[in-house]
């Protein structure tokens, strides 16, 4: 008889968006489709639809550093997701209780802008991320544009730039252990949506095709939150970032069978799952 696998326990450190499209929520589901067991740690608050984000609370970094120190205390986390910090002292403490419990894998993904073009990241906390996150990422996943700002350069808009981008990303990473860089094409103009996965020796490409649909809300925490859950589950970083993609196309191939908001919203984390009724 097979022996069962083992579910992982995964976490998320993030922020909170209401509508569920993006932030913890987005990642607690999207971790649960693949496998793991998600537990989250709020990091920001937003009061946030799928139009506009129209205010931001901060969390005091000394009950971030509590919700994270009492976890750990008692859940053995196998994974870990970074998304929205929002300000220095919640990155210094994150930063600083990664560094103690040191979790075999850390994703980060660096918020910085919302969908609807709120900023999420204060400016001057730029530096201490990429000072004090950087370095201890399993795997780093910018879009374009988050990646020419911690660059300090206009974001690329051709694969052979990405190349270049990711390179220089990758050597802003810590040396000791195996670091990717996971750049996501996104942006790039026309039709095809290349990811570039580069680890300082290989440059493998995940090729895709836009999809057309508004419903793109949280897509960047999705695929970040799914490498997370697959992490532990897979044989190789690479392999892992191709269960992601993979899973984050048909979500979004999915999402218009989901009526939330008008704006841009989500996409559908539980298409295997949920069966497409007339809503009421």
């Amino acid at each position: 008889m097979e022996t069962p696998r083992a579910i992982p326990n995964t976490l998320t450190i993030a922020g909170m968006d209401p509508s569920g499209g993006a932030g913890i929520l987005a990642d607690v589901k999207a971790m649960s489709a693949l496998g793991s067991y998600a537990c989250a740690v709020v990091a920001a608050l937003t009061a946030q639809n799928t139009h506009t984000v129209s205010d931001i609370s901060p969390v005091n970094p000394q009950f971030v550093r509590q919700q994270i120190d009492t976890l750990f205390a008692d859940v053995e986390i196998h994974a870990v997701k970074i998304g929205m910090l929002g300000q220095v002292g919640v990155i210094e403490v994150v930063a600083d209780r990664l560094g103690h419990f040191k979790p075999l894998h850390v994703v980060l993904d660096p918020v910085m802008v919302s969908k609807s073009g709120n900023l999420l990241l204060e400016q001057k906390a730029v530096g201490v991320l990429r000072e004090q996150l950087l370095p201890q990422a399993t795997v780093l996943t910018p879009n374009l544009p988050e990646a020419g700002v911690l660059l300090e350069q206009r974001p690329v808009e051709t694969v052979r730039e990405m190349r270049r981008v990711a390179e220089r990303l990758r050597n802003q990473m810590s040396y000791s252990g195996h670091r990717w860089v996971l750049l996501k094409g996104g942006h790039l103009p026309g039709n095809e949506t290349i990811d570039l996965l580069h680890d300082g020796d290989q440059m493998i490409e995940l090729p895709g095709h836009r999809i057309k649909t508004r419903n793109t809300h949280g897509t960047g925490c999705t695929l970040s939150s799914a490498l997370a859950a697959l992490l532990p589950q897979s044989e190789s970083v690479p392999e892992a970032a191709r269960g992601a993609k993979d899973y984050l196309v048909q979500a979004i191939l999915h999402a218009d069978a989901l009526k939330v908001g008008t704006g841009h919203g989500p996409v559908h984390h539980f298409y295997k799952w949920w069966q497409q009724t007339p809503v009421q």
